[in-house]
């Protein structure tokens, strides 16, 4: 009894140390890609703020020169000054709809054309 006790003890003990072993491998994946991440979103949040602060002196500059001009009136200061909007979303969902509806094209439309005897057919060869 004792001997049995002591087998599963040690059992045990092995199997919580390969446990541990796995979770600190899995940790070491995680934590590479989770930094791989931040790493990432880093970098594009630098990119934009180096591109607005450029495109910001580059205004201030345009603002200027119309200001000793005499041209600038408060139309022209709101359109110069009005932030753009952002073009990726909607250049995204632009794509993912050409996507659906390509995946749909493949999938559905293909029953469509087909007579259902043709259909059948094909999807259970040798007969």
């Amino acid at each position: 009894m004792k001997n049995e006790l002591e087998n599963k003890a040690e059992e045990l003990e092995q199997t919580l140390q390969k446990q541990l072993d796995l979770l600190k491998k899995d940790s070491e994946d995680w934590l590479k890609v989770g930094g791989a991440v931040l790493v990432g979103g880093l970098l594009a949040y630098t990119i934009v703020k180096a591109s607005k602060r450029k495109k910001s002196t580059k205004s201030q500059r345009a603002i200027e020169v119309l200001e000793r001009e005499g041209l600038l009136d408060d139309e022209l200061r709101k359109k110069i000054t009005k932030p753009k909007k952002s073009r990726f979303w909607p250049s995204m969902s632009q794509r993912l709809l050409i996507l659906g509806l390509a995946l749909a094209k493949e999938n559905f439309f293909k029953d469509l054309t087909n007579p259902a005897g043709d259909h059948e057919q094909k999807s259970k060869p040798g007969r």
